[in-house]
C-alpha cells in the first residue's frame, strides 16, 4: 500500500511539473565602453544553430539613457555603416557571444548602434559602431549576455527536488 501511495504522489508531482515547450528565450545584455553604457533584454529563438547562436527577434533597453526603439532588420546595415550587414545572433559564453556582424538597434533620439565581436583583431575585442545623421563612432566595449531562467524551468527544478525528497522520505525506517 505504501508503494502505491508513493507512486501516486510521484505521478501527481510529474503531472504538476510538466514543462511546456518554449517558443523563445529571454536574455539580459549589457555593454560599456568610453562614454557608453547600454543594456536591456533580448528575445531570441529557442533553437540554436550549429555554432550555438540564437537569432535575436526583439530588443528592449537603453543606450546612455536613450530608449531603444527597435531591432534593426537581419541582413541589413545600420544607417551610416554600409555594407556591414547585421546577423542579430547571440550565444552563451565568455567570448564571441555575438558575431563579427553583430546586432543592430535604433534609439529614440535617432541614433543607430551595432555592437559586434571583432575576431579579426589581435586580441579579439567587442566593439560598438554608433551612427547618427551627422556622426560615426567606433569604440571598444565590454559585452555580456545571459539567458534569464524561465519560471517553468525553475518550477521544474523545484519539482525534481520535491520528488527526490518524497522518495527519500519513503525509504526511512519507522521508529
Amino acid at each position: 500500500m505504501h508503494s502505491k501511495r508513493l507512486a501516486a504522489t510521484l505521478a501527481t508531482l510529474g503531472a504538476l511539473c510538466a514543462q511546456p515547450a518554449l517558443a523563445d528565450t529571454t536574455w539580459t545584455w549589457s555593454y560599456s565602453g568610453a562614454g557608453i553604457t547600454a543594456g536591456g533584454s533580448f528575445v531570441t529563438s529557442d533553437v540554436a544553430d550549429a555554432q550555438g547562436f540564437h537569432e535575436i527577434t526583439a530588443i528592449t533597453g537603453t543606450r546612455n539613457g536613450d530608449a531603444i526603439t527597435g531591432l534593426y532588420p537581419t541582413g541589413s546595415a545600420i544607417p551610416g555603416n554600409a555594407p556591414y550587414a547585421l546577423d542579430n545572433l547571440v550565444r552563451v559564453g565568455p567570448q564571441g557571444q555575438v558575431t563579427v556582424h553583430g546586432f543592430g538597434y535604433a534609439t529614440a533620439s535617432g541614433g543607430y548602434a551595432n555592437p559586434y565581436y571583432a575576431d579579426f583583431l589581435s586580441p579579439p575585442v567587442y566593439t560598438e559602431v554608433f551612427t547618427t545623421a551627422s556622426s560615426f563612432d567606433e569604440v571598444p566595449i565590454s559585452f555580456s549576455a545571459s539567458i534569464v531562467p524561465e519560471p517553468a524551468s525553475i518550477a521544474l527544478a523545484l519539482c525534481g527536488l520535491a520528488a527526490v525528497g518524497v522518495r527519500a522520505s519513503s525509504r526511512r525506517v519507522p521508529t
